[in-house]
């Protein structure tokens, strides 16, 4: 393959490559017409479909290139070549005011599919002759098992409203908060799924055993199976929603805040420290050790994620951890309870302090090994005009 000629050396444009002479404009365009000159508009403004030539994910977007300047794409742009996962967001199509209104659409769409689950678990409910849970708790269904799935179907509604409003209000595209590839690569997602399952489990096993040896049986609190048919039911339902809900808190927290921040901060580690702390109080306020545990393993998957260039290793870990834990409290007959993971008690933090170091580290080294992207994609044949001639 040639080499790119420098744009110094290409020759300008000859006769047979002009237009008419009919449309040959015989002097420059005027200033109140949009895109008059290279980025004016009206008043000497910039046009709303004119913006200088030279970003590279305006081009690889698909902007044809004009005299000395580009017409900006009506659909997304992506951000510059070789980009890590925090900086995904710099399409250079986000001002001030379009990164304020990416925000105003992300909560609307959360408050609207909120309301828009919980409504569709209260019309199915109703048809299924379930009894809603007395004003006093915390639950909406009597029956804690439909409790259950729908208040996790609700939490996944974050996986589309963060895809909309980084579509609509971002500019770009929806995939980029997957991965820097612009999707989810579903054979790393399994080889980080292969360690979590088993990583998490023995987390679990562990802690269950400490609180044995602690309290005995008492450690274990209340059990009660549930019965096989509720428990085949139970397991199905699980399995369905938990990775939903797992992935929509990583779209959210690790994914769209970390590239939200980053979108205008060099650096991914205050992305990475809003993210982890709004992450720990979104499960509610319980005992300390429980928001050190969220906090501390947040922190660790924050910078998993941008050392890995996406999203597949935390809602692996995520997936795990939560399909665990809702599956041994539906053997167990334990749905009904209220507690979080705000209320880990002191030992789940101080095994948390182990395992999500070793969790990461490991992934990492696997990310080497695989040859996994953590840097977007290059545009070598990406057309950056700033002149007659296309380099």
């Amino acid at each position: 393959m040639s080499e790119t000629p420098d744009r110094a050396d290409l020759p300008g444009p000859t006769a047979e490559h002009l237009p008419p002479a009919t449309d040959v404009p015989t002097g420059p365009p005027p200033r109140d017409q949009p895109g008059a000159g290279p980025g004016i508009g009206p008043q000497g403004g910039r046009s709303p479909l004119a913006w200088p030539a030279g970003d590279g994910g305006w081009a690889a977007a698909g902007a044809q290139p004009r005299w000395g300047y580009e017409v900006r794409p009506s659909g997304p742009s992506a951000a510059p070549e070789d980009s890590l996962y925090h900086q995904q967001a710099r399409n250079g199509r986000q001002g001030v005011l379009g990164r304020l209104g990416e925000l105003l659409l992300l909560v609307g769409f959360l408050v609207a599919g909120t309301i828009a689950v919980i409504a569709a678990g209260a019309a199915a409910g109703y048809a299924l002759g379930l009894d809603f849970a007395p004003a006093d708790t915390e639950r909406f269904l009597d029956d804690p098992l439909a409790d259950t799935v729908m208040a996790l179907a609700g939490i996944a509604i974050g996986i589309p409203a963060v895809l909309l409003a980084v579509r609509l209000g971002g500019h770009r595209f929806a995939g980029s908060v997957a991965s820097v590839t612009g999707r989810l690569r579903w054979r790393w997602l399994g080889v980080c799924a292969a360690v979590a399952l088993p990583v998490l489990s023995l987390q679990t096993g562990l802690l269950m055993l400490w609180g044995w040896l602690e309290e005995g049986d008492a450690g274990l609190g209340a059990v009660e199976f549930p019965g096989w048919g509720r428990l085949l039911l139970g397991l199905v339902a699980l399995l369905l929603v938990v990775p939903l809900q797992a992935a929509a808190e990583e779209f959210v927290f690790r994914g769209w805040l970390a590239q939200y921040f980053g979108g205008f901060l060099r650096s991914p580690w205050p992305g990475i420290v809003v993210a982890s702390l709004l992450f720990a109080l979104a499960h509610g306020f319980g005992a300390w050790s429980g928001f050190a545990l969220l906090f501390y393993s947040a922190m660790w998957w924050g910078w998993l994620v941008v050392r890995t260039g996406g999203l597949e290793a935390v809602i692996a870990a995520h997936t795990a951890n939560n399909l665990v834990a809702f599956c041994l409290s539906l053997v167990l007959g334990q749905l009904a309870d209220t507690d979080t993971a705000a209320d880990a008690p002191w030992q789940a933090l101080v095994l948390e302090l182990l395992i999500s170091p070793a969790y990461c580290l490991l992934i990492a080294r696997l990310s080497t090994k695989y040859g996994v992207e953590r840097r977007g994609p290059r545009r070598s044949g990406a057309l950056l005009p700033s002149g007659p001639a296309a380099q």
